[in-house]
């Protein structure tokens, strides 16, 4: 009898035990699930922006007018002034060792995980923006560097809400310290062309950034040509190669034989084109 009430004992314990695993098991994943599905939102989260908002958004640049066509040749910056600088080299780095780096800049440190293709920084959007839009190569410059992270470092536990994908938050940081202007490495009176279409689900969205896009798909174009076919603002095409330009998504064309071939120029007629068909598909409608 005695053995009998050992042995239901055991059983109820290994069955008890067991019923806890399974427990802390689904516990466990439904933690996983959730972070991961924060992350995802997070990642996908685009904001888009319209023509009234932008300059607003995004700044300018005091006593310059880069819609001006007399002012283009001085609507150029230097992206390695900016934070977007030293952000594309800790990029660059971080990918090449494909270890995980942290950028420090004397301001709140930037994390990189390049095998996930993420970033954590802890700080809002107001404030990334204001501080991407500043020059600081003159100030913050020498204070810049990017370090390996230790052990501990790593394992910390963060918030959820401050990781980004590594390609949107530079796309993002390129559009604040451009202000509507172009990187000086792009040559104006050049036309220039897009490699690949870029993942707009996961990507500020400037004005017109998606019929710019399909358009410098189709072939090369100066930007002048691209501001004058679609009948936008050169801010706008101008932002748009910045962010871009960022990603390495933009290519340049050099040979002198590129400039005697005119793009074709765009007609519109009565039936809808395949390029407003596209659009709107991407925006939901029907076309």
């Amino acid at each position: 009898m005695v053995k009998s009430d050992t042995t239901n004992a055991v059983i109820s314990d290994v069955q008890d035990a067991s019923k806890q695993i399974l427990e802390d098991k689904l516990t466990i994943k439904l933690h996983v699930k959730t972070d991961e599905q924060k992350k995802t939102s997070k990642h996908q989260a685009a904001m888009q922006l319209d023509e009234k908002g932008f300059v607003g958004f995004i700044g300018n640049v005091p006593g310059l007018d880069v819609n001006d066509p007399r002012q283009f040749s001085k609507a150029h910056y230097n992206p390695k002034e900016y934070f977007q600088g030293y952000v594309d080299s800790a990029f660059k780095v971080s990918r090449a060792k494909g270890h995980i780096r942290q950028l420090n800049s004397g301001w709140n440190p930037l994390i990189i995980f390049p095998q996930s293709d993420e970033i954590w920084l802890d700080v809002d959007e107001s404030q990334l923006r204001a501080f991407s839009g500043l020059t600081i190569s003159n100030t913050l410059g020498a204070k810049m560097s990017i370090t390996p992270l230790s052990v501990e470092s790593v394992a910390m536990e963060r918030s959820l809400e401050r990781y980004q994908s590594m390609d949107a938050f530079l796309w993002k940081v390129s559009c604040w310290a451009s202000k509507g202007r172009y990187p000086g490495s792009i040559d104006i009176n050049q036309p220039v062309f897009l490699k690949q279409w870029p993942n707009f689900t996961r990507l500020l969205l400037t004005p017109h950034a998606m019929r710019i896009a399909a358009l410098l798909i189709q072939g090369p174009r100066t930007l002048l040509n691209v501001s004058q076919v679609l009948n936008v603002k050169p801010q706008y095409v101008f932002v748009f190669i910045s962010a871009a330009s960022a990603l390495g998504l933009v290519g340049q064309t050099r040979r002198g034989a590129d400039l005697l071939v005119e793009p074709d120029e765009i007609k519109t007629n009565k039936n809808q084109s395949l390029l407003s068909r596209i659009l709107s598909v991407l925006r939901g409608k029907k076309a």
